[in-house]
């Protein structure tokens, strides 16, 4: 029993070092550099105060606000797998991707000029609709599934919401060509608009979800074992299915929100780590999270 365990730490002792290595190449290797320079360079005595602004104000937020969404993905993807019982499943499955697009896209055609000026106040504006919209998906789904109590209902209402508002999205998009740009930004994920600010939220939503994902991982373990012997077990799905999504609609609308519609993050993050981690979930999330 030693040897796997040991195995176990080991693997998530690299993928530790490889994500430090990775946020220091990119403190000290940003876009239109010359050559990496590492990072402490900026607060010596020979530095000027461009170099401190760029790693300080630009590099730092957009390093650490990218890492945040990764896990936040990360563990949202690992609830989903675990949820539906399926490896395909992603956080966007719930509908949250397409009606963040859809309040985006509003918010440019109706608000254009105001929802396209800097600031602190447009961005917010921006992200909040986001985050709104992100969270109306998923409660759209929810009424359209009648509640959590049936997976394939959740999964197909979800489909289908998903369908409709990306469908009214590329509507909204062919009335307004000038919106078209930030919204292709968006629907790629940017990270132009992570700041000290954003970072904040996003680590408040991650404080918030994990914990609340490690004590509900003795249920995705019992529903891996099939709906049936969950219930013989005495887990409680209607309850427990809602608490699941509400903690994957929390953890996507919050990335969303600040950083656009990161793709296969959230679908390749648990898979990368499951050969290490175990049939346990309590594993499988911290790992999924580290890895995103």
């Amino acid at each position: 029993m030693r040897a796997p365990m040991a195995l176990k730490v080991r693997h998530g002792t690299w993928i530790t070092l490889v994500a430090l290595l990775l946020c220091l190449g990119a403190l000290g290797l940003g876009a239109g550099s010359m050559g990496w320079q590492a990072p402490w360079a900026a607060w010596t005595d020979g530095a000027q105060a461009g170099d401190v602004a760029i790693v300080w104000q630009i590099r730092a937020p957009r390093t650490l606000g990218a890492a945040l969404v990764g896990a936040l993905l990360g563990l949202a993807g690992a609830l989903a797998q675990g949820l539906f019982r399926n490896p395909l499943a992603e956080p966007y499955l719930l509908g949250s991707s397409a009606g963040a697009g859809l309040c985006m896209a509003l918010m440019l055609t109706i608000g254009l000029p105001w929802a396209m000026a800097e600031g602190w106040w447009a961005r917010m504006g921006l992200t909040g609709a986001a985050f709104v919209g992100a969270l109306g998906g998923v409660s759209l789904t929810l009424v359209l599934a009648r509640g959590a109590t049936h997976t394939l209902r959740l999964l197909l209402a979800g489909v289908v919401v998903g369908v409709v508002l990306g469908a009214l999205t590329q509507l909204m998009m062919v009335w307004s060509g000038e919106a078209w740009r930030v919204m292709q930004a968006f629907m790629l994920g940017n990270t132009a608009l992570l700041g000290w600010d954003a970072c904040a939220v996003l680590a408040l939503a991650l404080l918030v979800c994990l914990p609340a994902a490690l004590v509900l991982a003795r249920v995705l373990d019992a529903l891996s074992l099939g709906e049936d012997t969950a219930r013989t077990l005495g887990v409680p799905l209607g309850r427990t299915r809602v608490a699941l999504v509400a903690v994957m609609a929390l953890a996507t609308a919050a990335a969303v929100a600040q950083a656009g519609l990161v793709a296969f993050v959230g679908l390749a993050a648990p898979h990368l780590v499951r050969p290490w981690s175990g049939a346990l979930h309590g594993r499988l999330l911290l790992g999924a999270s580290l890895m995103g």
